[in-house]
């Protein structure tokens, strides 16, 4: 998990072009979609649509556009119809890739992603082939110098909340919770700590882990990676990689 967090951070705080910005819009968009559409389009009654909107919002999302997109889930709106699968494989150094997908075409998508596995060095396998290894969870993540607290006093207030796991590293602190008391976790601590998170999202994270100690395998693994990421289909990508920091640094 630490390898993987790591190099989203890395990549986070790099200057965000137009294209990556637009690409965002309209992945959130799709999110915003689904979301109305599996659970209705009022936030208050809709936990994963109201964190789709705050993180719509983040990036500045103009509310015109989060609307449409409600009412286009809710069926208020025009459009083709999103559709969300799961996509499973293995890229460089047997690592597990597994791909969150929300599409209007599936066999376009197919195509395109079986084609970025096989050009990087990767599988795309059966569907099952690695979804085991993951776990649904809520994922809370602050960096240190963001902190107001001392970490360990953190710590204890996470333990407070109910989080399910804490983990401490480098760069921060990981709050892990059960996504029934995602929201819960997060707002106590916001209430309690003047909180800035790096990261509030519920993900797939790996029960295990991968290290992939060779730099040319972690440097053709992080390009697929990308590649993935950058789709526009692609909603989420999770894996079980864990890449030694002093390769990671040559990498940025």
């Amino acid at each position: 998990m630490a390898g993987h967090s790591k190099w989203a951070n890395i990549k986070h705080k790099k200057a965000r072009t137009d294209e990556k910005r637009g690409k965002e819009f309209t992945k959130i968009g799709k999110e915003l979609i689904i979301a109305a559409r599996e659970g209705g389009g009022d936030p208050e009654n809709n936990a994963r649509l109201k964190m789709i909107i705050q993180k719509a919002k983040a990036i500045n999302i103009p509310n015109d556009n989060i609307m449409r997109a409600i009412k286009r889930g809710t069926g208020d709106g025009e459009g083709d119809t999103i559709e969300e699968i799961k996509y499973e494989g293995y890229g460089p150094g047997g690592v597990a890739i597994l791909l969150s997908i929300a599409t209007d075409n599936r066999n376009r998508t197919a195509s395109d992603i079986r084609h970025l596995f096989s050009k990087y060095g990767g599988n795309l396998g059966e569907t099952g082939c690695v979804g085991w290894m993951f776990k649904r969870c809520g994922l809370l993540e602050i960096n240190k110098e963001d902190l107001s607290m001392d970490i360990e006093e953190l710590e204890l207030l996470a333990i407070e909340s109910g989080a399910e796991d804490i983990r401490q590293n480098e760069e921060g602190l990981e709050i892990i919770t059960e996504p029934e008391t995602f929201e819960a976790v997060k707002d106590f601590l916001e209430k309690e700590a003047d909180i800035k998170w790096n990261l509030a999202e519920i993900t797939m994270i790996p029960e295990n882990t991968v290290e992939v100690a060779n730099f040319e395998v972690a440097q053709k693994l992080l390009k697929l990676i990308d590649v993935l990421e950058d789709h526009d289909d692609v909603q989420e990508v999770s894996s079980n990689f864990s890449i030694p920091d002093e390769i990671l640094d040559q990498l940025q």
